[in-house]
């Protein structure tokens, strides 16, 4: 079967139900095609697939809309797909495709988040750039989610600096939040890469913002939190990123508040005072023999 016919089994998969979608990521893989685990759950679950709608489209008329997606400028990856990210595939909450508008790079393998708070403090926003920039002088690119504030400061001075930067968005590719970074979002997709879990039309919720914190982490090499409250998405990210097994990186100043204060305690957290302790620890974490990256 070709690729894209396991792509269109693997959306009639997802638009079904009845199991997480990182559920449907683990069967496809391990049954290495999503045509397989579509025919084995019409079996076993008839009235959970096809309920009182009546069965899916065909597969080809999924095709023709992944075409449609595709003429849009939407690259369509399944985990089974050469082009899924690979340090996104290594970690248990990855999602079962992503939708991408531009081009992922070989050297995106060497990626850093840089995440923080939505309304930044000058001092946030000067610190957010100067990682970045010292993330792209030493090969690495910069991920993080187009939201205002660090994440703003964080693309806008890795382009200006002539490197490349991800933008994980909590929407679908075909939407902009918040609406005043359309441009930021067109001018990344058309330089380096847009990467969204979502369905292309999706709107934001509070629910997408946090899936779109895990993607970020599996992305990433590692995650530098710049500033966030207790209630900011940094934090959320911030423990996801221990859960993949990928370092933390807490600005000094972060620790004005009591939970960075507890988290900079737990393995594989650390608080650092300069961008180069960020690099140092990364290129020691992901040399040959180790265990991470």
């Amino acid at each position: 079967m070709s690729d894209r016919t396991e792509a269109a089994a693997l959306i009639a998969l997802l638009r079904a139900g009845g199991r997480p979608w990182t559920e449907f990521a683990d069967l496809v893989e391990e049954a290495g095609s999503a045509i397989a685990v579509l025919e084995r759950e019409r079996a076993a679950e008839p009235a959970t697939l096809f309920g009182d709608e009546g069965p899916f489209p065909p597969l080809e008329q999924i095709s023709a809309e992944i075409d449609a997606w595709e003429g849009e400028g939407m690259r369509l990856h399944t985990v089974l797909d050469l082009g899924y990210p690979e340090n996104l595939r290594g970690v248990h909450d990855r999602p079962p495709l992503v939708f991408i508008a531009g081009s992922l790079a070989p050297a995106d393998a060497r990626a850093i988040a840089v995440v923080g708070a939505r309304v930044a403090s000058p001092h946030g926003v000067w610190a957010a750039r100067a990682i970045a920039e010292h993330l792209v002088d030493q090969g690495y690119t910069v991920v993080s989610g187009l939201a205002a504030g660090i994440d703003n400061a964080a693309h806008t001075a890795a382009l200006g600096r002539g490197g490349r930067t991800l933008a994980v968005i909590g929407t679908g590719l075909r939407r902009s939040y918040p609406p005043q970074h359309a441009g930021l979002q067109c001018r990344i997709a058309a330089e380096c890469a847009v990467i969204s879990q979502f369905w292309p039309d999706a709107h934001p919720s509070r629910r997408s913002f946090p899936m779109r914190n895990a993607v970020m982490s599996g992305l990433s090499l590692a995650t530098v939190v710049v500033e966030a409250s207790m209630t900011s998405g940094s934090r959320i990210q911030a423990r996801l990123a221990l859960e993949h097994g990928r370092p933390v990186f807490l600005l000094e100043s972060v620790l004005e508040h009591e939970w960075a204060r507890e988290f900079a305690a737990r393995p594989g957290a650390r608080v650092i005072r300069s961008p180069d302790e960020i690099t140092t620890i990364v290129e020691r974490l992901t040399s040959p023999g180790t265990l991470v990256g």
